[in-house]
């Protein structure tokens, strides 16, 4: 039996640490044992605003210089921050999708309107075949979420044969027809998305039923993921897991939505247009994905002890409100040095909950809500939050090392959270840890001890600017990027980390 490791967040008070800001680091490499699956660091790409069209794809007659219609500035930027995995239609667009229009001849396929997302009309040239050699480009795992709100059962099993299927089918000589000799190896397959809202406003007993039903036809070496609780709903999560328990085969991953606002779903707040106030309301309800990973893994632990089914937090990131001049439906924002906090936070929960989170897609990958990319005609733009998924990636694959973090508490305006939070892990002899001061006006100094392992030397990288709001516009240099940071030489199996106001630093050891 495994023994069970314990990730210890311990808040003392800034008067027993000091004045000027001081926090501990143990880490136990001699205790890492759980794997941190690279699908962590998933991402999400609907039919919304543009973040297919005109962001990953343009077509092949575009100025814009292109790969087979893909964006070639897109593509090496994706492949360069090392992304695993992409989830696509929907989304809310996923159960209006039916996958037959995406595919064939583009003059040949019908239109349709996207009802969810600011009533444009879409051609469905970007469809089945383009989704999959999109993710070939990119080196990304894709993940394909099927129609249940609006299609049948029939619909989704006739997509998984079409696109993984090797025998001789009517399916197979179509996909052959449509160009595509050998089948594609996917692995990912939700079953339906938001079933509590937009994907048919369905009630946790019909939906686990309808959900046993479409994953049993389904078929082939998948890992299907059911569509979880919509926030805190936990009764949603207890139905569904008591349900699927006689067809435990079925289900592989539950996943689990939440976006973070300034203050509510009513009152979500500027992406650029914010006070220290609004800093660290956000922070302080980013942190609240904690509360719902532990206490929906707590529900999952009583029907799955041993953690064979993942927590797929499929959706997650900041939602504010749109920039002004743009399509409402299109939920295009800003993204500053604000942003790559609430990432660097998040990620380094999901790491911290390896042992049930298997994977993780943030909302979305271009110039939707919080992007990595922003595009703008032929220009594009890096945000904060790509270059902190680029630092993070030393983390793919590795292995999660306990840790026992002793911070203060930054205070502002009634709230409270802890300056420091972080996560570490180790792959390949080097122990990477990942650091995030949420504290926007003073620094903090990081004490780090390692037990089970001796180190010599030490890098550093930062993701920093000069003012909270910074971020990163088409045709001006960039404010917030990846640079070097300085780190002490190891000595005597600790180190002493400074880490600046308001930043994510990365540290490794080796």
């Amino acid at each position: 039996m495994k023994k069970k490791v314990f990730y210890t967040f311990v808040l003392l008070s800034l008067f027993s640490l000091g004045a000027i800001g001081q926090s501990t680091l143990h880490l136990h490499t001699d205790q890492a044992e759980t794997k941190i699956n690279r699908e962590i660091y998933g991402h999400f790409a609907e039919h919304l605003g543009r973040c297919i069209y005109g962001g990953i794809y343009v077509g092949e007659d575009s100025d814009i210089p292109n790969i087979r219609g893909f964006r070639e500035d897109l593509v090496y930027a994706l492949k360069d921050m090392e992304i695993p995995l992409l989830r696509w239609p929907g989304g809310c667009f996923g159960d209006t999708y039916h996958w037959k229009d995406g595919i064939g001849p583009k003059h040949e396929r019908p239109s349709m309107v996207n009802v969810h997302w600011g009533g444009v009309t879409e051609d469905n040239s970007f469809g089945t075949h383009e989704f999959l050699e999109f993710c070939e480009l990119i080196e990304a795992e894709p993940y394909i979420n099927i129609n249940v709100g609006s299609g049948t059962v029939q619909e989704a099993s006739e997509w998984v044969e079409y696109v993984t299927s090797n025998n001789i089918s009517p399916m197979t000589d179509l996909r052959k027809k449509n160009g595509r000799e050998e089948p594609w190896d996917v692995k990912y397959w939700g079953i339906g998305n938001e079933n509590w809202g937009c994907g048919g406003n369905m009630t946790p007993e019909y939906y686990a039923d309808l959900y046993n039903r479409f994953a049993g036809y389904c078929r082939g070496d998948l890992y299907r993921i059911a569509g979880g609780p919509n926030v805190d709903d936990y009764n949603w999560m207890e139905v569904l897991m008591e349900k699927t328990t006689r067809h435990r085969h079925l289900v592989q991953g539950v996943s689990l939505h939440n976006y973070t606002f300034t203050n509510s779903w009513t009152d979500k707040g500027s992406a650029t247009d914010f006070d220290e106030s609004d800093w660290i309301s956000v922070l302080n309800n980013t942190l609240k994905m904690e509360t719902l990973v532990e206490r929906h893994s707590t529900i999952m632990d009583k029907y799955d002890p041993e953690k064979r089914i993942g927590l797929i937090v499929d959706e997650w990131g900041n939602w504010f409100s749109v920039e002004p001049g743009t399509n409402p439906g299109f939920l295009y924002q800003q993204n500053t040095l604000r942003d790559a906090l609430v990432a660097g936070i998040n990620l380094n929960l999901f790491n911290n909950h390896a042992d049930r989170v298997k994977m993780s897609n943030i909302a979305q990958t271009v110039n939707v809500l919080q992007s990595v990319i922003l595009t703008k005609d032929e220009e594009i733009v890096l945000t904060p939050t790509y270059y902190v998924f680029k630092m993070y990636a030393v983390h793919q694959d590795a292995t999660l090392i306990p840790l026992n973090l002793k911070t203060g508490q930054y205070e502002y305006d009634g709230k409270s959270v802890p300056s420091v939070y972080g996560s570490a892990s180790t792959k390949d002899g080097v122990v990477s840890i990942t650091l995030c001061n949420l504290n926007p006006t003073k620094a903090e100094t990081i004490e780090v001890t390692i037990t089970g392992q001796d180190f010599s030397s030490s890098t550093g990288q930062i993701v920093t600017a000069k003012n909270m709001n910074d971020y990163n516009d088409f045709g001006l240099e960039e404010k917030v990027t990846l640079k070097s940071f300085e780190v002490k030489k190891p000595k005597n199996g600790k180190v002493s980390v400074e880490l600046p106001a308001k930043s994510v630093v990365l540290v490794q050891l080796q």
